[in-house]
């Protein structure tokens, strides 16, 4: 069964949406259905919020607060950021979730009240996510995504002209292929295609750029795909960065492992306590944890 979880900018709650959804026990009987399956955040209005669909995640387990005996927590897995938000609302005016149609508008607003975490229509929740990955399946992005047909393995090129149906939904959200494609599409476009380190700017006639979507926190270690576990990289600073011989500062200047990285590379480097370049959001900044987790793992010296 398919849920919503509400966010807020303005929670009291301990919620890292990647990881972890922190709610009281009235809704303890209903997030209990989403076990095994998915939901999707929707970001209410409060402070600045977009009142949107914003990502989707699996609910692996839920459990209890160790430290207040009323609270859970829903853990998550297969988080994945939508490559843009989907209004609760359409242009016409017309709600996303079935249960606030059918309710005349000027109630809808009391209607969500003590709903923060409800059940989805199973066609609502397809229509939401697809309407959430269009750019990223859309076929004039598929040079600048890497989604060309010789790039994918048949499973994938099927999988992408398959009828929209709930089975092909679920597929697509554990699909790497078409994650990465996500990813690469959010990263790219909160650092304009710019290389955060050397500030190279190349893109081919088919839109494709030379900088590439590296995660900070890998997949394979448990990174997340969101915007703020991504960094824009030129192919031999991508190489770099995941081989742990460039890193981030606690303020984004770059960390270099000199005796490792060949001068004339260096000389493309922003000059030491610079920082490097970041989106103009503050908010698609990479999150300082995952910059903790990378430099970790720094190769100085």
């Amino acid at each position: 069964m398919k849920g919503v979880f509400e966010i807020s900018g303005t929670s009291r709650y301990d919620d890292l949406i990647t990881e972890r959804y922190h709610f009281p026990r009235i809704y303890l009987g209903v997030a209990e259905r989403f076990l095994g399956d998915w939901i999707l955040y929707r970001e209410t209005g409060s402070d600045g919020g977009r009142k949107a669909y914003v990502a989707v995640a699996r609910v692996e387990r839920i459990d209890p607060d160790p430290n207040d005996a009323s609270l859970f927590y829903a853990r998550f897995a297969d988080f994945l950021e939508l490559d843009h938000a989907v209004p609760y609302r359409d242009r016409e005016g017309r709600f996303a979730e079935r249960f606030l149609r059918e309710l005349p508008v000027s109630v809808a607003g009391r209607a969500l009240r003590g709903r923060s975490v409800r059940e989805i229509d199973a066609a609502d929740f397809v229509a939401i996510v697809d309407g959430g990955l269009k750019r990223t399946l859309d076929p004039i992005n598929a040079i600048r995504l890497e989604l060309e047909p010789r790039l994918l393995d048949p499973a994938t090129e099927e999988l992408i002209l398959q009828p929209l149906t709930e089975r092909r939904i679920e597929q697509m959200l554990v699909n790497r292929k078409i994650r990465d494609a996500a990813f690469r599409g959010l990263v790219l476009d909160a650092y304009d295609s710019t290389c955060a380190v050397t500030g190279l700017r190349i893109v081919n006639g088919g839109g494709k750029a030379e900088a590439q979507a590296a995660h900070i926190w890998s997949v394979g270690d448990g990174g997340p795909d969101e915007v703020q576990n991504g960094i824009a990289l030129s192919a031999t600073a991508h190489w770099l960065f995941d081989r742990h011989l460039i890193s981030l500062d606690e303020c984004f200047g770059l960390l270099v492992s000199h005796n490792k990285v060949p001068s004339e590379l260096r000389q493309l480097f922003p000059s030491a306590g610079k920082p490097i370049r970041l989106p103009r959001d503050p908010r698609l900044h990479p999150r300082p944890e995952y910059s903790a987790r990378h430099r970790e793992r720094f190769a100085g010296g």
